[in-house]
Formats: C-alpha cells, structure tokens, sequence
C-alpha cells in the first residue's frame, strides 16, 4: 500500500503527513503528529478519550481516517489553553477536583468546549446529555459537570 499525502490545519498550525490509507486519525495525531493528548480508549468510538473537532463538528478520531482529513481544521487539547494560560474549561476541572486518573480528561476537554462553542448557557441536562459520549471511569461525573458549569459562567461573564 502506498502513503497518501495529507495536507490540513491542526489547532491552527499548517501541518502534512504521510499516511496508510487505513490509518485513523487518531493515530495520526499521536505517531506522526506527536499530540498524544487524545487517547485510545476503546477503538470504537464509544468512551469519547479520542475526542477532536474536525472542522468545528465534535468527531471521535478513532473512526476518522486520517487520509479524510485533507484541507480540513483539526482542534486537539493540545490546542486549547496553554501551561502558563489555562482555558476557563482547564481550570475550572482543577478547581473542582474534577480529575482523577485522566484518560478522559481531553476529550471532556473539547467535548465541553464544542458544547459551549454551540451553547454557552447549557443546562445542566444539556452538559450530561453532550458529555454522555465521555465515558469516565473515575470521578461519577457530577464535579465535571459543575466545573463545566462553573467554566461556562465565567466565559459567559457572569459573576459569581
């Protein structure tokens, strides 16, 4: 099988690769790409620890190919805050002691993201219901819903 040469934006970078034409994107962003935030959970698409958008739609990178994404725009968590500049999302987890042994941490990350890029005012039914692809095998979920909550609050620029 020959590689196929893919040219696409991730988290706002111009990147190529080369690639298997049988080769997820997930792969892609880990073995070639080195943005090992994104993590293989279950392969199926169904735990969400894979999460990116792809072009702005939430997508697990477990069932893309990689050799679909030509001239698309890719956001990972590595995309979302910084070490030095949390996102609210970032933080308000830490606040919250939303975290324990972070598997699903990045795709919970963007997943809340691409919900409160669509709604910033959710209900909390509405982040369960968008989070319900985001298996956690940890913390039993309510404080990742309060630190979403939280988060959306204070991008939304409500006080507190």
């Amino acid at each position: 099988m020959s590689k196929i040469h893919v040219n696409a934006t991730v988290n706002g970078d111009a990147v190529e690769f080369l690639c298997e034409p049988d080769e997820v994107l997930l792969d892609v962003l880990r073995d070639r790409l080195n943005l090992t935030g994104a993590k293989e959970g279950c392969g199926t698409g169904d735990c969400g620890a894979c999460s990116v958008t792809l072009n702005g739609r939430l997508v697990a990178s477990c069932l893309v190919l990689g050799a679909e994404v030509e001239g698309s725009a890719i956001e990972t968590v590595e995309g979302i805050g910084t070490a030095d500049a949390l996102h609210p999302l970032q933080r308000h987890l830490l606040d919250h002691a939303a975290l324990q042994c972070g598997i699903c941490t990045p795709g919970i990350i963007v997943a809340a993201k691409a919900l409160l890029a669509e709604n910033p005012d959710p209900s909390e039914e509405e982040v369960r219901f968008w989070l319900a692809g985001n298996l956690c095998r940890c913390t039993g979920y309510d404080k990742i819903i309060r630190a979403v909550l939280s988060a959306a609050a204070e991008m939304r620029g409500d006080s507190a």
